[in-house]
């Protein structure tokens, strides 16, 4: 990584408040190069405390875009950080007004030329799109990395219109740990308190919400750009990774916005910013990239960038399974539309005699992680154990002749036969070496009661036959002469899905099933990058643990019980001691248990202890939380509980106990 420290501009650093129509006021940190000329404005607006959760990671890039001419400036959603106001749902209408708000403001400061940027990742690139859509005026253009079109069926709490017990649970349960920390008297001064305590009062668990919405209907609509892309008045970056959860929405945008406007971009990279270096590889000079965008759209320089193909992405060559790689293996590609005139989709008939396909429940412990953030255990191993748990139809790559490239969305159609009326099917698509080994390459899957739409719930005829097809995520992908394409079919995935009540599996008929790839042609592309660099870090120091640090991802079989247990230490944190004196420790935990034989003996729960401590103030707050889902046949069973402590003083005790009907889940 490369630290630059000289820019073509020097730049200042001041924390202001913005003020919204309400007198609300927002807490902002703006960074602006030293000129009597305005310029424009980049902004980031997330509820992730920029004067300590995501200070580091601003350090990175907000300094070194106000060398470069701009003034890049960072807020806090209402109702988080240093921020007035209330905590509300994410991506509330109020969140995105509030956005739109201060996009209008800052196109009025005298330091502003009237044109403005936003960007984010992940909840940042989630709510560039929504505002984007809502369309006020200086908003020129917008790089949306790793977020979301669709907050339905392309987000953490469904998938295939299943229940992502993997994130519906971990992310409500970090949610409900997030919005219960206080301001930072350092910053709002002796009303800190007093805002807290406001603040939580009005805490309600997201997983209440989520849970009461089990199919796609208005709530879900809110805030998905995929209901009317033509909304989008800006120009749209779309970036993402080929393991991160949201690549898909990249493949959506740059084919429904216009192509003059909108330009894609996938590598091989995690749920991260491409500059940051995390695994896997390898990292790019992403900051330049977003430069040459924000320069032709908001300063109307000829940077080259829309001469760009419409899509440049990564092709991953074939590699063994592991669960990190500090670089993967490929090659960068370019399409100059999408769907592809270099992608030709070729279908895959499976078979043989029908099959029998009942997963014990615990399949899916291989899965990975579904938000991979660069860490030792994220991906998923060897996937053989998987497979064998799986119906697995297997297609030869002649050992005479070329790879078989793919790049875009598989799609599998099921000939299935159900003698209950719900269930789930679950399809991954595998890269088998000759020595048998198998590297998982995408996924998808599909309640089998959102077969006719994703809006409804249809039961299965008890006994009865009929097809379905459903798509997998995207990827790009080279199988080499010698190995095997294999598409394995289970009828669980715990923990990512929740099993149905009474799930007891499906036959799957050969004759009437099929696999389709998107084939692409081997192109001869010119595509690079510069090398990732970045402004001066903030000096954040993070003490070694005294004690062993605990496995990040830890099975655990009781044998006589036949129950799986899967502790994951997300990684989140750990302690930090920031050059303001702040020190700040966060610890959580998630455990995810299932008996292999009892889809309803499913459970999850996160503990998470947060401890911010000011010794120069006297200042030592800390926050524990428990969120827990149980099930029976008819019913969610959820369970949280919120501490907060001033020093030894509890301030803040709360349970919430709620029954959710399982209407689809």
């Amino acid at each position: 990584m490369h630290i630059r420290t000289e820019f073509p501009y020097e730049t200042r650093r001041e924390d202001i408040r913005i003020p919204l129509p309400d007198g609300t006021r927002l807490y902002a940190r703006v960074w602006r190069p030293e000129t009597d000329e305005p310029v424009p404005a980049l902004l980031e607006y997330l509820p992730y405390r920029l004067t300590d959760w995501t200070a580091p990671r601003d350090w990175q890039r907000h300094p070194w875009y106000a060398g470069h001419g701009y003034a890049s400036v960072r807020v806090d959603v209402r109702g988080h950080g240093n921020s007035e106001g209330l905590p509300g749902d994410e991506y509330d209408a109020r969140e995105l007004a509030d956005g739109v708000a201060v996009v209008e403001w800052l196109a009025r400061q005298p330091w502003c030329d009237g044109g403005v940027g936003m960007f984010g990742i992940s909840w940042g690139g989630f709510n560039s799109l929504q505002i984007a859509a809502l369309a006020p005026e200086p908003l020129k253009a917008v790089v949306t990395v790793c977020s979301s079109d669709d907050r339905y069926d392309n987000d953490v709490h469904y998938m295939g219109s299943s229940v992502l017990a993997v994130d519906m649970h971990a992310w409500a349960a970090t949610m409900l740990a997030f919005t219960a920390r206080p301001p930072d008297p350092a910053y709002v001064g002796e009303e800190w308190r007093a805002m807290w305590l406001r603040r939580l009062e009005s805490v309600e668990p997201y997983i209440h919400t989520w849970l009461a919405h089990q199919t796609r209907d208005e709530y879900w609509k809110h805030g998905s750009v995929c209901e009317d892309y033509g909304a989008i008045g800006a120009a749209v970056l779309a970036v993402g990774g080929w393991h991160d959860p949201y690549r898909d929405t990249v493949l959506r945008l740059v084919e429904h916005l216009p192509p003059e406007r909108v330009r894609g971009l996938i590598g091989p990279w995690s749920h991260q910013y491409p500059d940051r270096g995390l695994p896997p590889g390898p990292a790019i000079g992403f900051l330049q990239e977003t430069l040459r965008w924000w320069d032709h759209w908001l300063k109307g320089e000829d940077t080259g960038v829309m001469s760009e193909p419409l899509l440049r992405s990564w092709i991953t060559d074939s590699h063994r399974p592991a669960t990190s790689y500090d670089e993967l293996p490929g090659r960068w590609v370019g399409d100059p539309a999408w769907p592809s005139p270099h992608v030709t989709p070729v279908s895959y008939a499976f078979g043989g005699a029908p099959v029998r396909v009942d997963s014990p429940q615990h399949t899916g412990l291989d899965a990975g992680r579904f938000f991979p953030f660069g860490n030792d255990a994220d991906l998923p191993p060897d996937q053989r154990a998987e497979d064998a748990h799986s119906a697995a139809f297997d297609f030869a790559v002649p050992d005479d002749g070329p790879p078989l490239e793919i790049l875009g969305r598989p799609e599998v159609t099921l000939r299935l036969r159900m003698d209950v009326p719900f269930g789930q099917a679950v399809a991954r698509l595998c890269d088998v070496a000759p020595d048998g080994s198998s590297t998982l390459v995408t996924r998808g899957t599909l309640n089998l009661s959102a077969r006719e739409g994703r809006d409804r719930v249809d039961a299965w005829p008890l006994g009865a036959t009929q097809d379905v097809t459903f798509l997998l995520n995207g990827i790009g992908h080279s199988f080499p002469p010698g190995h095997r394409v294999r598409l394995a079919v289970s009828s669980a995935y715990w923990p990512w899905i929740w099993p149905q009540a009474d799930s007891v599996g499906f036959t799957v008929d050969p004759q009437g099933s099929s696999l389709r790839l998107p084939v692409r042609e081997r192109t001869a592309d010119a595509i690079t990058f510069g090398p990732p660099e970045q402004s001066a870090p903030l000096g954040v120091v993070s003490p070694a643990p005294l004690d062993e640090p605990r496995p990040e991802r830890l099975v655990i079989r009781d044998v006589a019980k036949g129950e799986w247990r899967l502790e994951v230490d997300p990684r989140y944190g750990g302690t930090r001691v920031y050059p303001d004196g702040l020190e700040f420790t966060e610890d959580a935990l998630e455990t995810y248990t299932i008996e292999e034989g009892d889809p309803q003996s499913a459970r999850t729960r996160s503990d998470w202890t947060i401890r911010l401590h000011r010794p120069e103030l006297g200042w030592d707050v800390t926050i524990t939380t428990r969120s827990e889902i149980r099930c029976d046949a008819a019913d969610f069973l959820t369970s949280d509980e919120v501490v907060c402590r001033d020093g030894g003083e509890v301030v803040f005790h709360r349970t919430w106990e709620k029954k959710i009907p399982r209407t689809a889940g």
